[in-house]
């Protein structure tokens, strides 16, 4: 059997360009103000939340302001949501495309990854900077930290979207396991609550919780006083490396079968 022609990497790169093009088209080329909305959505969404919550709380456990507090948490939380859900689709987003030789599932992935990690990490420091200046809090920022858990974020995001996409698509039943699986997720990724405030029991249960680990190197960026010693950067990058080569090899035998499933 003769074997499908090399693509070079510029016609790779149009092809993603244009499946990131389609996607933007797609979602918001309907609806008035078109991708504006893409960030005034989740924006609106987490500065009502941390409004909401800050009546309730006055006081968070670093700092003084629980708005900060709740949105240094929140949104490399919201990064890493936003890009595994995109991730998972990627297949299913763009099934009637992969039929062409010249899209391939890998093209999809890198995509959706690629739109939603730029439009969620602008909508970070858009939100961040926002918080500051409306709240007129004075904090040190060290932007080493912060970096490092948006990455960090980005990567978790992209391996348990890429195992997610495989495995919604081997196992029909997946999405409504995985919804079940990580309800409890809001709590225990220190949004609200900090590994420090828990009982050595429930901390010997997060730490295993990556989104934990990245909330208190999120933290420790805008809280100079705040050291978070649990956290282990090798851990959550292994979670997400090991994530995410298992649902590449998933995807590389299987991806066929999901396509032709129709799942």
């Amino acid at each position: 059997m003769a074997r499908a022609p090399r693509r070079h990497s510029w016609a790779s790169g149009r092809v993603i360009l244009a499946l990131m093009l389609r996607e933007m088209s797609t979602r918001y080329g309907r609806s008035p103000g078109g991708y504006l909305w893409a960030f005034l959505e989740p924006i609106g969404g987490i500065l009502v939340l941390a409004i909401g919550f800050s009546l309730l709380i006055r006081t968070p456990p670093p700092g003084s302001s629980f708005i900060l507090f709740f949105a240094t948490g929140m949104l490399p939380f919201t990064l890493y949501q936003n890009i595994a859900l995109a991730v998972a689709g990627a297949i299913g987003f763009s099934k009637g495309l992969l039929r062409y030789p010249i899209v391939t599932w890998v093209d999809s992935m890198i995509a959706r990854f690629t739109l939603n990690a730029l439009t969620s990490l602008l909508i970070t420091f858009i939100v961040l900077l926002g918080l500051l200046e409306m709240t007129q809090t004075r904090v040190i920022i060290d932007i080493g930290p912060i970096l490092l858990a948006l990455s960090l974020a980005t990567g978790l995001g992209l391996g348990i979207g890429a195992l997610n996409c495989a495995l919604q698509g081997m196992i029909v039943p997946w999405p409504m396991i995985w919804s079940v699986i990580t309800r409890p997720l809001f709590i225990v990724s220190g949004i609200m609550i900090m590994y420090e405030d828990l009982p050595e029991v429930a901390q010997n249960f997060v730490w295993y919780v990556p989104q934990m680990h990245i909330a208190g190197i999120m933290r420790s960026g805008f809280y100079p006083n705040y050291s978070p010693d649990y956290v282990s950067i090798p851990y959550v990058l292994g979670f997400s490396l090991a994530a995410l080569c298992l649902g590449l090899l998933l995807l590389g035998r299987f991806h066929r079968d999901i396509l032709n499933n129709g799942r």
